[in-house]
């Protein structure tokens, strides 16, 4: 599967160019063979490998930073080979600090704040 389509690539530059706002979460990426999430709501224009966005390695600490889009791309399970995922049913509504403010309290992403 692929994880980030032109469309998501096209919003994710959007948000990008406009840093200073609090931008709702544009896609979500999981390990199915694990725990770690990430909600992206930012690519950096100047240079496309690198996004921003909520992260969360299932280490009960989730934080917003910088990830790498090849890293989330390449990523492959040492047991199954599988990749990374993208939530096609993922709708992220609400502004990054609110899924932040919830993720912290709970030690984990947490989406279904709707």
């Amino acid at each position: 599967m692929k994880l980030f389509t032109k469309e998501i690539e096209t919003r994710l530059l959007a948000n990008g160019r406009n840093r200073d706002q609090d931008h709702p979460p544009v896609v979500k990426i999981f390990n199915p063979m694990g725990s770690a999430t990430w909600l992206i709501n930012e690519m950096d224009p100047a240079t496309t490998d690198l996004l921003f966005g909520l992260c969360d390695l299932g280490m009960g600490s989730p934080e917003y930073g910088s990830v790498s889009r090849a890293d989330l791309e390449n990523f492959r399970n040492n047991l199954t080979g599988l990749g990374l995922e993208r939530d096609l049913f993922f709708k992220g509504g609400l502004p990054m600090s609110r899924y932040m403010d919830a993720a912290i309290k709970a030690g984990h992403i947490v989406d279904n704040l709707l």
